[in-house]
């Protein structure tokens, strides 16, 4: 509710504020769903007066209508898709990871949950000449395996030092520290980041839930606060920015004996995708990974898809069968 002040637009003075408090108006609202008519004769002023200040009220507080043509067309134009460099990944998140919304890789140690954010980094800077902010939380980046996917992907040492360059880390290992990175880069830092006339077009984050969890539980209710904290930070920068915001999660035990995303029922709302990884049976030693969808407004859930971790490090050049994934059914 919009209290009526004085001043508020041309016309609004004290003597016709008093009268229209004294018929009981005493809301932008009230004065938007009154009859004007009845209520310029309840307040003795001139209808085409009262009708002006309406007009003006509507124009400064109301919500215009969108058309849903309008709402694709903007959604056409603003909205990206990433490659996660896997083409059975991309297939399960129906072409790739979207900007302006947070997508979420959740699993166990292991599962690939790094694997894929360097790929999605990779991806961004060396095909698509952009930059990306990645906020290490567990001092799991390692700057040699990205060396290695790039070389995977060019010969050309040129191309890899630039690519290389416009991925902007951060080693971020508290709850505090990570939502004094995320401001700072909503408040203007983040197109600051770019390097070659690139702009930012991923925020990765893993993990999330290594910040946050340690203060989940008991009675540390700080925990829950902050944990919402972030998740709004993210989506702002995302939508307001233009970027995609990748996120990892650990996994807990359900109550069936299976795995599922950490981090609880509040979390569990803030990613627009949710996809689970696991090592696939094969021993210790295997490189095959199961994707399993389990939250998206865009796909069926649970559907599946396998993918192979050492698809990234094989050259294109060196091997024709890479990324040749196996599709699955759930």
């Amino acid at each position: 509710m919009v209290v009526l002040r004085e001043g508020m637009c041309p016309g609004l003075d004290a003597d016709l504020l008093r009268d229209l408090r004294a018929a009981d108006i005493k809301t932008v609202e009230d004065v938007v769903s009154s009859d004007i008519e009845e209520l310029a004769q309840r307040c003795s002023v001139s209808y085409k007066a009262l009708f002006a200040i309406r007009r003006v009220l509507l124009a400064q507080h109301a919500a215009f209508p969108v058309s849903g043509a309008d709402l694709y067309e903007e959604l056409l134009s603003s909205t990206a898709i990433i490659s996660t460099g896997s083409p059975s990944l991309d297939k399960l998140l129906d072409s790739g990871v979207y900007t302006g919304e947070i997508t979420e890789l959740s699993g166990g140690p292991g599962s690939g949950k790094s694997q894929v954010c360097f790929s999605v980094a990779v991806h961004v800077s060396l095909h698509l000449k952009q930059s990306v902010i990645f906020i290490d939380t567990t001092g799991g980046l390692s700057a040699s395996r990205l060396l290695q996917m790039l070389r995977a992907e060019t010969s050309d040492t040129e191309e890899q030092m630039e690519a290389l360059q416009r991925i902007h880390v951060f080693r971020l290992f508290n709850i505090f520290s990570l939502l004094d990175c995320l401001f700072t880069l909503r408040s203007g830092r983040l197109q600051q980041a770019c390097v070659g006339g690139g702009s930012v077009k991923a925020v990765i984050v893993d993990s999330v839930s290594a910040v946050i969890s340690p203060l989940l539980g008991g009675k540390q209710n700080e925990g829950m606060s902050l944990m919402i904290q972030v998740a709004g930070v993210l989506k702002t920068m995302a939508k307001d920015f233009n970027v995609a915001a990748l996120v990892t999660n650990h996994v807990t035990r359900s109550e069936s004996g299976g795995v599922k995303p950490g981090l609880g029922v509040s979390w569990s709302h803030i990613p627009r995708t949710r996809v689970l990884l696991e090592r696939r049976e094969g021993g210790a030693d295997s490189s095959l990974r199961s994707a399993t969808l389990i939250k998206s407004s865009r796909q069926p859930c649970h559907i599946k898809a396998e993918f192979d971790l050492q698809s990234w490090s094989r050259s294109k050049e060196g091997s024709s069968g890479k990324r040749k994934l196996e599709e699955t059914d759930s």
